[in-house]
């Protein structure tokens, strides 16, 4: 289980225009704290700054004000106390799946029998067994990001941040996989912060939703999930789980619309 608190202390972000293009307000002042072994998700419309908060939390970005802390130990750069998971498909082409996932190990300088060790661990975990030595070109989309979080996983991080991983994939697989992250977080209780733009995602998996405004983006509302640990895809059917969509659905409505006129 995760012991560090992550604190997100008046965060903002400014990109610099080009040419004679004004600069463009991502972030307003964000603030946000996430306690050791929660599940987070935030929760926008496209463009509102949710990518952008977490590439700054993994240390991907800097804030233009503001600090990042985890365990008051600022962030400033990428760690491996931190783990990223994208939506896009990030494997490395030329290497396969079990060298994929023991890549960071090898990084840090474990010793070889030791990577193989905890890569078969999370080849087995995510359902990856019998595909160790294919490449990423012959996987499905969600043989890939089955292989992009045991490469997270294996490096044992402080926190797991996942950038609408399933947003690619088919609704089945989506499923899936929402169900395979939530087996893995309920055994580890890893910290997760977990970006998303789909509410019934948002509700499935997270403890505590954070909805954010259209851009400039800035924290509108938490609203917690109190539904009982473990869940299954019935849930979603349950009036609790109706009653948390309708209550988050209104939360975004606006916001979404916004974002459609800005844009």
């Amino acid at each position: 289980m995760s012991n560090k608190t992550l604190r997100i202390a008046g965060v903002t972000r400014t990109f610099p225009g080009q040419g004679r293009a004004a600069p463009t307000l991502a972030l307003q002042p964000t603030n946000l704290t996430v306690e050791p072994g929660e599940f987070v998700a935030i929760l926008g419309p496209s463009g509102c700054g949710k990518s952008t908060l977490l590439r700054i939390v993994a240390g991907l970005d800097r804030p233009t004000a503001g600090q990042v802390t985890l365990d008051d130990a600022p962030v400033v750069a990428p760690g491996p106390d931190r783990g990223m998971v994208f939506q896009s498909y990030t494997l490395f082409p030329w290497l396969t799946v079990a060298q994929n996932i023991r890549f960071g190990l090898a990084e840090r300088g474990m010793p070889e029998a030791q990577q193989q060790t905890v890569a078969e661990k999370f080849i087995a975990r995510t359902g990856l067994r019998g595909f160790e030595n294919h490449w990423p070109r012959q996987l499905s989309g969600g043989m890939q990001q089955r292989t992009a979080l045991a490469r997270a996983l294996a490096n044992d991080p402080e926190i797991l941040l996942l950038d609408e991983p399933f947003g690619a994939l088919d609704h089945q697989t989506r499923e899936l996989m929402q169900e395979l992250l939530l087996e893995i977080w309920e055994a580890d209780r890893k910290t997760v912060l977990f970006v998303t733009h789909d509410i019934d995602e948002a509700i499935f998996l997270a403890n505590r939703v954070v909805v954010m405004s259209a851009r400039p983006g800035r924290i509108k509302a938490e609203v917690p999930v109190p539904l009982p640990y473990p869940r299954d895809w019935t849930m979603k059917t349950a009036p609790d789980f109706a009653a948390l969509k309708a209550r988050l659905m209104a939360e975004i409505r606006d916001e979404v619309r916004k974002a459609a006129t800005v844009a």
